[in-house]
């Protein structure tokens, strides 16, 4: 077995020498190299060199897949051996230059929401939790009724439960802000004013316990509880007024007044026609979602779970943290998780087949790690390093993502949280629920696994490739 040190001098021949690197980073499980020719990069090598679970070339970057923990090693002994790293913000401005425009945008729509996931994902355990502490079996193991349950109990659920969302704007405006070059404590204040309690709370006027304040007679102001949009583009064209303002005002004074203009003209224009524009637009994002989740007879389950993983390929698949923290927003619940769960499973079932079947044995090091990575909620490794590779086997798991996500429109499962999947997103059905998920895992797994062994992959395919 290669050493780290050996692997990362491999990697650099493989891409063309430290002469064709232009930038190099890492994410949690790739190594990302910015290079001047690709014509250089030898991806058979590549993929040929120990550890490597799979490399592909997407939007400026060619990536190669370690996985989690390996990643960091490799990393640091390529420093090590004199390539200069380059941050990831870096990288990412290498990269927004490269794709079309649609690809930018959702790659800089993820940039934002990315850092904020870990909170959300928080606040979707909380809700598992508390839903399942307050059942009423798990009550009646300490003698209690969901009547006994102390009010002060409650009250703290809530506060583990409900913040991140009451606050959410703030949250996405630090982020916009962040990310589009601004101050990102200016963002901040600026999405705490969006949910300011002067503003009639969004949610009391939704239930029509409040009314919106009307301006000119036709504009009406409300907060934005929960809401993504409206914060975003404030972030967005905040973080832009703030760079030129900069510009513009002389040093002495632009500690001073650069905050104060800013925040004038952005809550102003967030009230006035960002927002209202935007919450309308949001709503009708919404409204779609909701169509497409309440198709009849299973199909909404059918279609996403066999397309899903196409979409991850393409890297736009960010854009779904926007639709689930609608959905658990507005609803209350994520009914798209379970879903999408089966989609990861059946891709993880595919590869596991691979590496039964397999009598390669750098096949079966590379599919069994590549599986256990899927059934955590992680597929680029079984995609690219397995199941894309040989093509049928990823086609066998988007069936399998087929019919497990037919099941769960199907059972019509809910999920209490975002953005974990199949093993830890268990913990998002700590409740009824429970079998339900279990079942609609194991069909995906089981469908994936089955088809592939069966109709999905010989080793004839490796002297094919």
């Amino acid at each position: 077995m290669a050493t780290y040190p050996e692997i990362a001098k491999q990697v650099i021949d493989a891409i063309g020498g430290e002469e064709n690197i232009q930038s190099i980073a890492h994410c949690a499980t790739r190594l990302r190299v910015m290079v001047h020719d690709q014509e250089k990069v030898d991806t058979e090598a590549i993929e040929n060199i120990d550890k490597v679970k799979g490399a592909f070339y997407n939007s400026g970057q060619y990536q190669i897949i370690f996985g989690t923990g390996t990643v960091n090693r490799v990393f640091e002994a390529v420093e090590e051996l004199g390539i200069t790293g380059s941050t990831k913000s870096d990288i990412k401005k290498e990269s927004a230059k490269q794709g079309n425009a649609f690809q930018r945008a959702i790659r800089v729509f993820g940039d934002v929401f990315v850092p904020i996931i870990p909170v959300l994902v928080a606040t979707g355990l909380f809700m598992g939790l508390r839903g399942l502490l307050l059942q009423e079996a798990v009550l009646g193991w300490f003698g209690l009724t969901p009547d006994s349950v102390p009010e002060n109990l409650i009250l703290f659920t809530q506060v583990l439960t409900d913040t991140a969302f009451i606050f959410l704007p703030a949250l996405v405006a630090w982020s916009a802000f962040r990310v589009f070059g601004g101050t990102p404590i200016i963002g901040l204040v600026l999405g705490l004013m969006l949910v300011s309690p002067a503003l009639p709370n969004a949610w009391a006027v939704a239930e029509g316990a409040a009314d919106p304040i009307y301006f000119f007679d036709f504009i009406p102001i409300i907060g934005y509880q929960g809401s993504v949009l409206p914060a975003f583009f404030a972030g967005f064209v905040g973080a832009k007024l703030e760079k030129a303002l900069r510009k513009k005002i002389p040093e002495a004074l632009d500690l001073i007044l650069t905050p104060f203009l800013v925040l004038l003209i952005m809550i102003a224009l967030s009230l006035f026609i960002i927002g209202p524009i935007l919450h309308a637009a949001e709503n009708g994002i919404f409204e779609a979602m909701l169509f497409l989740l309440d198709l009849p007879f299973g199909l909404s389950g059918l279609i996403i779970g066999a397309t899903h993983q196409i979409i991850v390929i393409t890297g736009i698949h960010h854009i779904f943290n926007f639709l689930e923290i609608q959905l658990l927003e507005n609803l209350g619940f994520n009914p798209f998780n379970p879903i999408i769960t089966g989609a990861i499973a059946a891709q993880g079932g595919a590869a596991l087949a691979v590496a039964v079947k397999t009598s390669s044995k750098k096949l079966k090091a590379l599919a069994f790690p590549s599986a256990l990575s899927a059934f955590l909620g992680i597929t680029e490794p079984a995609i690219f390093g397995v199941n894309l590779r040989y093509m049928k086997p990823f086609v066998m798991g988007l069936i399998g993502g087929a019919a497990s996500g037919f099941l769960a429109s199907i059972l019509n499962l809910q999920g209490t949280g975002m953005a974990i999947t199949v093993i830890p997103g268990t913990l998002l059905y700590l409740n009824e629920q429970i079998f339900g998920y279990l079942l609609v895992n194991a069909v995906a797994i089981g469908v994936g696994f089955t088809l592939t062994y069966l109709f999905g992959f010989t080793d004839k395919m490796l002297e094919k490739k």
